[in-house]
């Protein structure tokens, strides 16, 4: 499929739709040799609630957004190189049917399709386009992902101490390290954590204690240095996404939402 769709006029419409879609905002998508697998609508369970959000597979990368107005405007883009991913498939939780991860150094997180079938294709395609990548490029696969943020209704106390129990008041911190849903008195402690960010960032008592166990660990292995792998490619975090999309109004239609879910693989 992709070396058919390579340099076809057809393909290179459909790359051009998506970069309109995505406006001025956006990054450009157009590269000689990209090809768009497949697009379709995807809820991925966010912090607060689970939302609709539009993805489009290319031969080498991820791309989602923000649904402002269907097959119109997107906004927060998002990209993720399909090196850096790895799938999973998950039981149904109460609502959220077809359900499988999306897993990469930078941020893991849950998505759910309309139906079996879709959710086969895409974990399909996901994997086949990164296989391909993989052996051209010629790196590994990445085995390091970020942990997934527990949704904050979840759990109505902190994860770690089980005592402090979440009000309008209390608030809920994210570790973001295991992605825990914690307490202030819990996630007092920093820690600079190379693959999500450049600055120092929010973690759990827990989580601070073994990071720095294996930052000890790691400068003695320097001792010991190994080949130098190559490195990934340089895509901003996107853990904070939510918070980044609530400042964003989001105009999508009222409609039942799974009765309007599609995903379409290109031949």
């Amino acid at each position: 499929m992709v070396d058919h769709l390579a340099y076809t006029e057809i393909n290179s419409q459909r790359i051009a739709a998506v970069e309109t879609c995505f406006g001025a905002a956006g990054q450009p998508l157009s590269l000689p040799g990209r090809v768009l697998v497949g697009e379709g609508i995807l809820t991925k369970e966010c912090r607060k609630k689970p939302k609709p959000r539009v993805f489009f597979l290319f031969s080498d990368i991820l791309v989602y957004g923000t649904i402002m107005i269907s097959k119109v405007k997107y906004s927060c883009q998002h990209i993720i190189p399909l090196e850096d991913v790895t799938t999973e498939t998950l039981d149904d939780s109460g609502d959220m049917k077809n359900r499988w991860m999306l897993k990469t150094s930078k941020k893991s997180f849950v998505v759910c399709a309309a139906s079996y079938t879709e959710r086969e294709e895409w974990i399909s395609h996901i994997k086949e386009c990164s296989s391909r990548l993989l052996a051209k490029t010629g790196r590994r696969a990445s085995t390091r992902h970020a942990a997934p943020w527990i949704p904050d209704k979840a759990t109505d106390i902190c994860m770690r101490c089980t005592k402090t129990k979440f009000t309008t008041l209390t608030r809920r911190h994210h570790c973001r390290n295991c992605g825990f849903v914690v307490c202030q008195h819990c996630s007092q402690n920093k820690f600079l954590i190379p693959s999500l960010s450049s600055k120092p960032l929010r973690v759990c008592a827990l989580c601070h204690r073994k990071l720095i166990a294996e930052k000890v660990a790691e400068e003695d292995k320097r001792k010991r240095p190994d080949k130098t792998q190559r490195e990934m490619p340089e895509f901003e975090p996107s853990s904070d996404e939510d918070s980044d999309e609530e400042r964003n109004t989001e105009i999508i239609s009222n409609e039942d939402f799974y009765s309007s879910s599609w995903s379409a693989f290109h031949a």
